[in-house]
C-alpha cells in the first residue's frame, strides 16, 4: 500500500481516517481541518494528484519521485518542502542504515513520504495524538516532530558508532589484519551520518529565522531550539569520530610499519647466521676439496704430517671465521 495511514484532525483530534486521496479531498473541502497523508514511495499518478489539489511545486514533486535528495529545505510560495536522511544502527550487523524523509507543509496539510522502510511514522503521529493541544497548532507542529524524532533517533546511531570506534582500538594494539577494513568502512558511515547531520543546523536557523514573519506559536520555538541543541550535540560527537578514525589509520599505518620493519629485522638476523655457518662450512670444504684432487706434484701429499695438517687448518679457519662472526653478533 502507498498510503501509510491518512487521516483528517479538527482542533488537535483525529477527526477522520479517509479510505483514499479523493476522500481527504472531500473531507478538508468541508471540515476545514489539517490532513497529515504519510504515504511510502508513491508514483507518479498519485503525486500528480497531490499536486493537483495542494499546489505543490513541480521541482519538489519531482524530487520526490526520483529520490535520492541530499537533506535540503525549501519553500515554494506557502508551502515548505523539507528532506530529511533518518538514520538507525543495525546491532547484527554493525552497521548504518540511512533513509529518506520527504515533508510537505502547507497552510492546512501535512504530507510525509518515506522513501525507505524505516523510520516509521506511527510513533511521532501516536505522540502528537496524545496532545490535542499541541497538534491543534498545525503543520507546523508535525514538523518540528517529525524533526525531533530524526535528531532523537540519532543518538542511538552515536552510541553505535562509539562503541564500533572503542572495538577499533582493541583491533589495533591487538594486530588485527582487518583493522584497515573496518577503519574504511566506519569512516564512510561517519562521512554519510555528516552528510545528513550537517545541513540540519542551517534549515533550523532558517526556520528560527521565520519564527516573526509566519507567527509561529512560543510552544513551538522552544520545541525547536529543544532539537537545534541536540543537533549541535550530535554534530560534534560526529565531528569528533571522524578525527578519531584519522587517527587511528594513522596509528594502524605506523603499527603496520613497525612490524614490517620488526619481520624485515628478524629476517636480517636470520640470514646473517645462515650466512656465517656458510662460510664457516665452506671453509674446510674448500681445503679438503683441494687436498682431495690428489695430484702426484702436491707438495703435502706424500708429506707424513700432511693428514693432521689439513685436518688443523680446516679447524682453525673454521674457528677463526666462528670468532669473527661472534663477535659482529651474527652468531
Amino acid at each position: 500500500m502507498t498510503i501509510i495511514d491518512n487521516a483528517v484532525y479538527v482542533d488537535g483530534r483525529r477527526f477522520a481516517d479517509p479510505a483514499s486521496l479523493e476522500q481527504t479531498y472531500e473531507l478538508m473541502a468541508s471540515s476545514r481541518g489539517m490532513a497529515w497523508i504519510g504515504m511510502f514511495r508513491p508514483g507518479p499518478a498519485e503525486m500528480k494528484s497531490l499536486a493537483a489539489e495542494f499546489s505543490l511545486h513541480e521541482l519538489a514533486v519531482e524530487d520526490t519521485i526520483v529520490a535520492h535528495q541530499r537533506p535540503k529545505m525549501e519553500r515554494y510560495d506557502d508551502v515548505l518542502f523539507t528532506v530529511l536522511r533518518p538514520a538507525r544502527y543495525l546491532d547484527e550487523t554493525e552497521t548504518v542504515e540511512f533513509g529518506e524523509l520527504h515533508i510537505f507543509t502547507g497552510p492546512d496539510f501535512v504530507i510525509t513520504i518515506r522513501h525507505a522502510e524505516t523510520p516509521g511514522l506511527s510513533s511521532t503521529r501516536t505522540r502528537l495524538e496524545a496532545d490535542p493541544e499541541l497538534l491543534a497548532l498545525g503543520p507546523e507542529a508535525v514538523l518540528y516532530a517529525i524533526l525531533d524524532q530524526v535528531v532523537d533517533d540519532y543518538e542511538p546511531v552515536v552510541a553505535g558508532l562509539e562503541n564500533d570506534i572503542d572495538e577499533i582500538e582493541d583491533q589495533l594494539f591487538a594486530g588485527d589484519p582487518h583493522v584497515s577494513r573496518r577503519i574504511y568502512q566506519l569512516s564512510r558511515e561517519v562521512i554519510q551520518f555528516q552528510r545528513a547531520i550537517h545541513p540540519l543546523k542551517d534549515m533550523l536557523a532558517r526556520l528560527e529565522a521565520g519564527f516573526e514573519k509566519y507567527r509561529v506559536n512560543v510552544e513551538l520555538q522552544r520545541h525547536l531550539r529543544d532539537v537545534e541543541d541536540h543537533i549541535e550535540l550530535v554534530t560534534a560527537r560526529a565531528d569528533s569520530f571522524r578525527q578519531l578514525l584519522q587517527n587511528a589509520l594513522t596509528v594502524d599505518g605506523t603499527l603496520t610499519a613497525n612490524r614490517q620493519n620488526e619481520a624485515s629485522a628478524a629476517e636480517n638476523e636470520q640470514m646473517k647466521k645462515i650466512s656465517s655457518w656458510a662460510a664457516i662450512l665452506f671453509a674446510p670444504s674448500f681445503v679438503g676439496s683441494i687436498y682431495g684432487m690428489n695430484f702426484d706434484i702436491m707438495p703435502e701429499l706424500h708429506w707424513a704430517f700432511g693428514y693432521p695438517f689439513a685436518l688443523a687448518l680446516m679447524f682453525s679457519v673454521g674457528a677463526a671465521m666462528y670468532f669473527v662472526f661472534k663477535r659482529k653478533g651474527w652468531l
